[in-house]
């Protein structure tokens, strides 16, 4: 009993002091909000933006995290694109502003179209002849091709810049399962969809081989233009560098001689640059603003006119809510389609932008969003805007918009169903000595268990590959209603081929090229709207939701260390952990698409 009271006590105490936290969290924040938000707030003359380009950058950000951040002295590790990309826009029109200071550090974004519209964003900044300068003491690759549209690139005397082309190295898994007796079974239909062949295989297949290859070469060969129409060095003698890059290396002279960079200075020499350009005296401070404070400056129409819906759909595509279980943000096919439905029923709303930034996930759960899109587009246009990658189920979920714009870097097609499921008799009777015996009232009765606990089960595989295959014929039709054509024609460039954005538009795939800006562009012009503004959908989950589901998601343990240890693998490991809360049916695409 005294045990059993200790212990009562001791939750009670946790729970308590847990409440006390969050309470105190909680008055902090509203103090910090009132203190930030009781004037508005105002850009000091003669400031510089500054874009610190570290930890990582994803799609959106959750500005509801900011004053806890501020208060715990801490620089937020996840950046938004929107968020860089509306200060960038900002700052253009905001006449305090000078210039833009971008420092580089170790940064990894979710998709070459995010540093690329980042990017486009600089060099729409720079026509307002303000001016652009980059320093950094080491360069990723993905942040040098950034930095590479300034007026003036810097690096540190000491520094360096990775340069070496894009590339992944793949891990297969079937020799490991091999030895520990389990098989994984795939039913698939399209050459290119090669998602289960991380499970399946030792090693590449050409065709996966093929496409990924295609992928890569055309997201280089893009960095490759813009850095050497920037830089006035031909992309054939970047691409030179690149293959040489161990070279680079031997001395930080060889970046200016190269081209690379302007020159390389000491850091309290590029304040000196910088206080020149602002006309500043040598003991005169440097006025910075940030990504944030520009942030809370307001729209110049912020509230004007009609109103335009940006719905951001980011991150897998799943039957059920797993982001408790993942730490990362995702699409739950039936949520997404209840809000459809609540802007397709809101009049204020006139038009509606989805911004998808997704690889797919459930076929049964993307079917059931692209059936809300086609209703929401019975009543208001719809307009899609491709981010980093709107594939294989992001792209079904795209093709029912009137029109679809893809950022020329976007991942999109992907057009291909499978279904994964693992058999694991030989370790469970081989190695483990467990047998089985069944009963049933009809034939399939133990279909599923069969497929996962026997050896002989080439009746319920072909079973199931006839589910693939009436699920990837529903996957061209409806691609087929979408753009207006055949299936036949669909099927000739679907296989489960990923394309980029830039062939994508080539195929009839989506209808031209641009930025999330375009496809608010075109829906405000497709609802006949005069004036109009934006407002973001969904609502962004609350400072104390975030925080429990880091606790509960990323902040697990387990998955820390599974992230640590897999990389850029880790993507395998999530799906592992999640299979049982995903649908049979997967639309899914192959690979991941980061870059750093």
């Amino acid at each position: 009993m005294k045990e059993f009271i200790k212990y009562t006590l001791a939750t009670v105490t946790g729970i308590v002091l847990l409440c006390t936290s969050m309470a105190v969290l909680g008055l902090f924040s509203v103090f910090a909000m009132l203190a930030t938000g009781s004037s508005t707030p105002k850009v000091a003359p003669n400031s510089v933006l500054a874009i610190k380009l570290s930890g990582t950058v994803e799609e959106r950000a959750n500005d509801n995290m900011t004053p806890v951040f501020r208060l715990m002295g801490s620089d937020m590790e996840t950046m938004g694109l929107d968020q860089i990309v509306g200060a960038i826009r900002k700052a253009k029109g905001e006449g305090n502003v000078k210039g833009i200071y971008i420092e580089a550090g170790p940064v990894t974004f979710d998709s070459p179209a995010t540093a690329a519209a980042i990017r486009k964003a600089l060099a729409d900044f720079k026509k307002s002849g303000k001016w652009v300068v980059a320093y950094g003491d080491e360069y990723t690759q993905a942040a040098y091709y950034i930095a590479s549209v300034a007026d003036k690139v810097y690096l540190n005397t000491t520094g360096m810049i990775d340069f070496r082309g894009m590339g992944s190295k793949i891990m297969y898994l079937k020799g490991l399962y091999d030895k520990i007796g389990v098989r994984y079974q795939a039913t698939r239909v399209g050459k290119y969809k090669s998602y289960v062949e991380q499970q399946t295989r030792t090693g590449m297949s050409a065709e996966d081989r093929e496409q990924r290859t295609a992928y890569l070469s055309g997201i280089w060969q893009a960095m490759l233009r813009g850095i050497a129409a920037s830089r006035k060095v031909s992309a054939k003698a970047l691409d030179g560098y690149a293959n040489d890059s161990i070279l680079l290396f031997a001395d930080q002279k060889d970046y200016q001689k190269m081209k690379l960079v302007d020159k390389l200075l000491y850091p309290e020499e590029l304040q000196q640059e910088i206080k020149g350009r602002l006309g500043l005296e040598k003991d005169d401070d440097i006025t910075q603003v940030s990504v944030t404070d520009m942030g809370a400056l307001p729209e110049p129409h912020d509230g004007e006119g009609d109103e335009i819906a940006v719905y951001y759909a980011v991150g897998g595509i799943t039957d059920q809510d797993i982001s408790a279980i993942t730490g990362e943000q995702g699409i739950v096919g039936r949520t997404m389609a209840e809000d459809l439905g609540a802007l397709a029923d809101d009049d204020n709303v006139k038009a509606v932008v989805i911004r998808v930034n997704s690889g797919g996930g459930s076929a049964t759960a993307s079917e059931q969003i692209w059936h809300a899109v086609k209703k929401l587009r019975q009543r208001k246009p719809v307009v899609v805007s491709m981010g980093g990658m709107a594939a294989s189920g992001g792209y079904m979920i795209s093709c029912a918009a009137n029109y679809i714009i893809a950022e020329p870097q976007s991942v999109t097609g992907s057009i291909g169903i499978f279904g994964l499921i693992p058999n694991v008799s030989g370790l469970m009777t081989d190695k483990l000595g467990i047998t089985f015996s069944e009963v049933g009232t009809n034939r399939y009765t133990n279909a599923m268990e069969n497929l996962t606990m026997d050896k002989d089960n080439t009746d319920v595989l072909n079973m199931m590959q006839t589910y693939v295959d009436r699920g990837y014929d529903r996957f061209l039709a409806i691609v087929a209603d979408g753009r207006k054509m055949t299936k036949r024609q669909v099927h000739a460039i679907a296989q489960g081929r990923v394309w980029l954005g830039a062939d994508a538009a080539r195929i009839k795939l989506v209808d031209r090229l641009g930025s999330l800006d375009d496809a608010v562009a075109k829906a405000a012009s497709l609802a006949k709207a005069g004036s109009y503004h934006t407002a973001s959908y969904p609502a962004q989950s609350s400072w104390w939701e975030t925080l429990l589901q880091q606790q509960m998601g990323s902040g697990n343990y387990l998955d820390a260390g599974m992230r640590e240890l897999l990389g850029s693998n880790y993507g395998e490991w999530v799906a592992l952990r999640t299979a049982d809360k995903r649908g049979r049916l997967q639309a899914a695409l192959p690979f991941s698409v980061t870059i750093e």
